[in-house]
């Protein structure tokens, strides 16, 4: 397993170099995280011996599974992430540790996260999540809804808004990705112009099959699961 995950890092990460390279960015500006939802404990091991320092994951529990599973073996911890939908009454399990959550849509969840903070005395990043694609099937708020989200979320104690998330359109049309990601960063530009005080230095955006189109539109972080693990077994 550990060879093909470090092969597959190491694909995964000349790809990003190279479209990063292609709109003259610096790679070292974009983050591959690593998404390990589904995949056991042992994979995140193997992929951290590998030299990936940052995993994503898409469920609290899983998440605060693998997190405890890592500290009984006296392991150290990598830096967590949390990307997928997430329900008010799941905070709890990841606030102790999570280092991003970047799935806030909401500023019902943005103060359950402040106040789970609160009771770790940590201050947790987030990111606000925008629904670009307007498919009723993803989470996020609407576009033009951001502005007061933000305002909110900026209000709000022990936690750190910094910048944004989507998950866009599985279109093999490149004009799509292309659209929803250029969104983005323009609702992030937006922000930077209303808000100067604040620092929305983040996009989240683009997985395994678009993240080269998602850099090339700005993205500082990208979600690679599949092309780092291998295909997922939701039957477990």
């Amino acid at each position: 397993m550990e060879e093909n995950i470090k092969n597959n890092w190491n694909a995964i990460c000349d790809r990003a170099k190279k479209a990063a390279e292609a709109c003259n960015r610096n790679f070292d500006e974009i983050l591959v995280l690593a998404v390990s939802k589904t995949h056991p404990h042992s994979a995140v091991l193997s992929g951290m011996d590998c030299g990936i320092k940052e995993f994503g994951e898409n469920y609290a529990q899983e998440l605060k599974d693998k997190h405890q599973l890592l500290a009984d073996k006296g392991l150290t911890q990598p830096v967590w992430h949390f990307i997928g939908h997430l329900q008010t009454n799941k905070v709890k399990y990841i606030a102790p540790f999570v280092s991003m959550i970047h799935s806030v849509d909401s500023l019902k969840l943005a103060e359950e996260i402040s106040r789970q903070a609160g009771l770790h005395n940590r201050t947790i990043d987030i990111l606000l999540q925008v629904n670009t694609s307007g498919e009723d099937s993803k989470s996020g708020c609407a576009p033009e809804e951001i502005f007061d989200l933000a305002q909110g979320a900026l209000e709000i104690p022990n936690i750190r808004v910094r910048g944004l998330m989507t998950i866009g359109s599985f279109s093999e049309d490149k004009n799509v990705s292309i659209r929803e990601f250029s969104l983005l960063r323009s609702l992030r530009d937006e922000l930077c112009a209303r808000f100067p005080q604040a620092d929305f230095r983040h996009l989240s955006m683009g997985m395994t099959h678009d993240f080269d189109t998602a850099i090339a539109q700005g993205a500082t972080i990208v979600r690679v699961g599949t092309a780092i693990f291998g295909a997922r077994d939701y039957s477990k």
